[in-house]
């Protein structure tokens, strides 16, 4: 086998331009999902399911990630990797206050009450922390495996902003303008040792291991849970993003890539990426103990437990717009988190003028 590898940031224009060329390497790995997307409409991803079918193959550990490939019923890839959003935690912070930590079954409303009574202004210790995304304040609301942010309604947004507020008023979290003018990444905030609770992408385990070992933070014991959800969806329901690989239709050795690619995506490739450190998209035991296994990673079972999602949505699903969407929601995100309009008009604002771009 022979391998090409390009610079991320050029990953997607060249290979969308060697597929326009007719470029006859078996395999493509997918690094974004819009990718993907073109490139099934463009006929060159091979649809898998009728090796999938003649293998009867196993998709149970993708937790329903394969569905982010699949268009039309056509699947067109399948992932390997996927960091899907956990909940990380201060353990020393919990023990100081003689607070139970985090669980892997927490709602919405039990994380807000915690965090409000994790929250210390005399020590200046915060509860919770949130980033300036809107993924990291609002996303959860694709959680539920049905709502996504391409359909054009948003008042499912609602609750999460309102919960946000709360916190923010409640002094449980630092506001975004404070977050926004002191420039404060995520990483440095949590690993200050001051915040109670973190909500935020799986890759993070890596930063936070690599920067307690050579004494950058000063967050010494800490864990992670799955992320909190809502009364009507499951416990340990995510959402994240995918790479994955994909079949050139134009390959000559169709069979040989899919061999490949079965394996890859399937719990023995899953094992083998864990072991790199990445983050499989293949959920299952094993690849937790992989996981859990790494030096630095929490040694309590509830961590090891947040590595197995009932289900991951994907943050932003492939759709020929999402690009404009996305651009729309951010911009009246900064609006209402910037509490220049209220979260009803913000809210608003995105479901017309959504409708507008997928009106034309």
């Amino acid at each position: 086998m022979s391998t090409s590898t390009w610079l991320p940031k050029d990953y997607g224009t060249k290979a969308s331009t060697m597929l326009a060329g007719s470029d006859t390497s078996d395999i493509f790995m997918v690094k974004a999902v819009p990718d993907i997307l073109n490139w099934y409409n463009a006929g060159y991803a091979e649809p898998l399911n009728p090796y999938m079918e003649k293998d009867n193959y196993d998709v149970s550990g993708f937790v329903g990630m394969e569905k982010g490939y699949c268009y039309d019923g056509v699947q067109a890839a399948l992932p390997f990797r996927s960091d899907f959003w956990v909940l990380f935690y201060n353990k020393t912070l919990f023990d100081e206050a003689g607070v139970a930590y985090p669980t892997n079954d927490m709602t919405w409303e039990q994380y807000k009450d915690l965090a409000i009574k994790m929250t210390d202004p005399a020590k200046n210790i915060y509860g919770c922390h949130y980033h300036t995304w809107l993924s990291a304040v609002v996303n959860w609301a694709v959680d539920d495996g049905v709502n996504t942010l391409v359909d054009g309604n948003y008042e499912d947004l609602k609750y999460f902003y309102d919960l946000y507020f709360a916190l923010e008023e409640a002094g449980a979290c630092m506001a975004y303008p404070e977050v926004q003018a002191a420039g404060l990444h995520y990483s440095g905030a949590f690993g200050n040792g001051n915040i109670a609770m973190l909500p935020m992408g799986y890759w993070y385990v890596a930063t936070l291991i690599n920067n307690i070992k050579d004494g950058t933070y000063n967050v010494k014991d800490w864990g992670i849970t799955a992320v909190p959800h809502k009364e009507d969806v499951p416990a340990g329901s995510s959402f994240g993003n995918l790479t994955g690989a994909m079949i050139n239709s134009k390959s000559a050795n169709k069979d040989a890539a899919w061999t490949y690619v079965a394996w890859l995506c399937g719990p023995e490739g899953a094992a083998v990426t864990a072991s790199t450190g990445n983050r499989p998209a293949w959920v299952s035991e094993n690849v937790a103990e992989v996981m859990s296994s790494v030096e630095g990673f929490p040694t309590d079972e509830a961590s090891k437990a947040a590595l197995l999602p009932s289900m991951v949505s994907i943050e932003l699903p492939g759709h020929p717009k999402a690009s404009e969407i996305s651009t729309i929601l951010g911009e009246e995100h900064s609006a209402i988190i910037t509490r220049e309009i209220s979260v009803d008009d913000g809210i608003a604002n995105m479901n017309d003028r959504v409708a507008e771009v997928l009106a034309k």
